[in-house]
């Protein structure tokens, strides 16, 4: 682990000391950008374990800037949002665009130590699996080199949309409780019922011909989610 490195993107020194503290006490090497614009840089030339990314930033490209550049080009580097603003609205549109997690300043270090260790983990732990080619209806997946593709066109994903997917595709038909998600997603991790509806409604934009219709992810009222190609072409 200690080889692994870590991206740190804020515009305040005295936070990015602070973060570096606690990135290089979690075991891992630090990288630092001071705006949005320098971190797209940063993780499009070099490899990062995952990138910690403020979303008020001055300068070049707020975070949720840097995010959809990210995302569009294709990088699947797990992303953790870092907000100082009140409300839920930063947060759930952070990860709707394709961050992994978050976290609100001001922030505990151990969690947010024991946060980052844990999404690095499922990261990798992901690509360390034999590979295995998932298929259903016009889908398929690579989980050796994570390669997500419908009726052979590429479909990019974020790391945690990536989990979910291969999810669905290993257990098709198979109805999955909000509880359960909650396990295997998010291992545990407390989220509420907004953020699950935020990755689901974010697949289905990737994945559906009309995801307001959904063909192929389903909502099972009052349970929660089921995937399906029955009768799909």
């Amino acid at each position: 682990m200690a080889e692994e490195k870590i991206l740190i993107a804020d515009d305040d020194p005295a936070v990015r000391r602070l973060l570096m503290r606690v990135v290089e006490g979690s075991g891992f090497k630090a990288q630092t950008a001071s705006d949005g614009l320098e971190a797209v840089r940063a993780a499009q030339s070099g490899e990062f374990a995952l990138i910690l990314l403020d979303i008020m930033m001055n300068g070049n490209d707020d975070g949720f800037h840097a995010i959809k550049k990210l995302r569009e080009s294709g990088n699947t580097t797990p992303i953790m949002v870092l907000s100082g603003r009140s409300g839920d609205f930063d947060t759930l549109y952070g990860l709707d665009i394709g961050a992994d997690d978050y976290v609100s300043k001001p922030f505990n270090p151990v969690i947010l130590g024991a946060k980052i260790k844990a999404l690095v983990r499922r990261s990798q732990a992901g690509r360390e699996e034999a590979g295995e080619i998932l298929t259903a209806g016009p889908f398929l997946y690579n989980t050796l080199t994570m390669e997500f593709s419908k009726n052979g066109i590429p479909i990019s994903l974020s790391s945690r949309e990536h989990v979910l997917m291969r999810l669905f595709l290993s257990h098709p038909g198979q109805v999955f409780s909000k509880e359960q998600l909650y396990e295997l997603v998010w291992n545990n991790t407390a989220v509420d019922d907004n953020v699950i509806m935020v990755y689901i409604s974010h697949l289905r934009n990737k994945i559906e011909d009309s995801p307001k219709n959904p063909r192929f992810i389903k909502t099972v009222w009052g349970i929660g989610y089921t995937f399906s190609c029955t009768g799909q072409g």
